[in-house]
């Protein structure tokens, strides 16, 4: 087999679909990629067991068809330092030696033959639904959410992003029982009705491997799914399970509104969290009609912190304790110049929203309160 191909291009299909293989793996064999040539089409595949990425690419002047394995590290460390420029791939059917030539310089690998690679099957049950979605919007939802998701192992199906499918939107959700993210898209309408979780790993792969394209196409049943792109084919297994109830745990009646400036809450709760106990991480808030009095201290150190912020409130004096490294995160992923917090008493979660986001679309950040001692 013989064919030429740009090296930046091949860097970045192999980089992409490298993300899917695991730094150990049970069988060998998955630390390499499946290379396979077919007319002027040249296939890259990784996968973990669980989940399997394809890259597909156009070459130049193939000769020959066929398949071989070929470590993927080594192949991708290489391609990184190749500048931009022609490469030349000549592969010995008979010995499945690869030589890999450019102008100025020459690199030898020996493959395995490709029939040897674990063919990966979708668990497939029930009947398949099929819908498309923006990337942008897909990529979104998950940056929205991701960092709720819990690494509890004892929780499993919370070390995911739930994906509730409706006809008119689609809803994702992450809660490590902390707190809970909700971001409805309406921008989307399916047409159909669903559900999964995705994994934590498939969902970082959607986001980093198909944010140049455009559309992706996705074909999922209760266990699985496959989402295409005009690049790039992406195999996933679910998480089994059910996921809790997200809408039942969201107050609906948090009728005193906070508006403060996003980054001015933001840095007052960083600097102020460099205070807080190591094992506790309480911040506590005292928060009047024009200002948040935010206060923090360690006994252990003889430590204590004090700032204020302005705002603008409706409701009666409230104080109450939030975990600041929690607080911190949604601070940060929230965009907008200011948010808003719904708060009940100090038992009661709080409920942060971005005062302005696109068009059909809501944000719902849920936070659970500390228990306040002294102010």
């Amino acid at each position: 087999m013989k064919f030429n191909v740009s090296s930046k291009a091949l860097y970045n299909a192999t980089s992409a679909v490298s993300k899917v293989i695991n730094s150990k793996n049970a069988l060998a064999i998955l630390d390499n990629f499946l290379i396979t040539l077919a007319g002027d089409k040249l296939t890259i595949t990784g996968s973990d067991q669980e989940n399997a990425l394809t890259a597909v690419l156009q070459v130049e002047n193939p000769k020959g068809e066929g398949s071989l394995c070929l470590g993927a590290r080594r192949l991708v460390e290489l391609l990184k330092e190749i500048p931009e420029q022609g490469v030349s791939v000549d592969i010995n059917d008979d010995t499945l030696e690869m030589q890999l030539s450019y102008q100025s310089g020459h690199y030898s690998f020996v493959g395995i033959p490709g029939d040897q690679y674990p063919a990966f099957t979708n668990e497939s049950a029930g009947e398949p639904i099929n819908f498309s979605i923006a990337t942008e919007q897909m990529i979104a939802g998950l940056d929205n959410i991701m960092f709720a998701v819990s690494t509890d192992e004892y929780r499993m199906i919370m070390q995911g992003v739930f994906m509730d499918i409706d006809p008119e939107s689609i809803t994702f959700v992450a809660t490590d029982t902390r707190k809970l993210v909700r971001y409805i898209d309406r921008r989307t309408a399916p047409g159909v009705k669903g559900g999964c979780v995705i994994p934590s790993k498939p969902a970082n792969i959607i986001k980093n491997v198909f944010a140049k394209d455009e559309t992706l196409n996705i074909t999922m049943n209760a266990r699985s799914a496959v989402i295409e792109s005009e690049h790039y084919t992406f195999q996933c297994t679910f998480l089994n399970g059910t996921f809790p109830d997200y809408n039942r745990v969201i107050p609906r009646s948090n009728t005193n509104i906070l508006t403060v400036d996003r980054l001015a809450f933001l840095n007052a709760v960083r600097r102020v969290g460099i205070f807080v106990e190591m094992d506790g991480g309480l911040e506590k808030f005292r928060i009047s009609s024009e200002n948040i009095l935010i206060k923090t201290n360690d006994p252990s150190l003889c430590t204590s912190a004090r700032e204020q912020v302005p705002c603008s409130y409706n409701g009666n004096e409230l104080t109450i304790g939030f975990n600041a490294s929690y607080l911190v995160e949604i601070l940060n992923t929230l965009k907008s110049t200011d948010v808003e917090v719904n708060l009940g008493d100090a038992g009661r979660p709080g409920i942060f929203k971005p005062t302005d986001e696109p068009e059909n679309t809501e944000l719902l950040m849920l936070l659970m309160p500390m228990t306040v001692g002294d102010f």
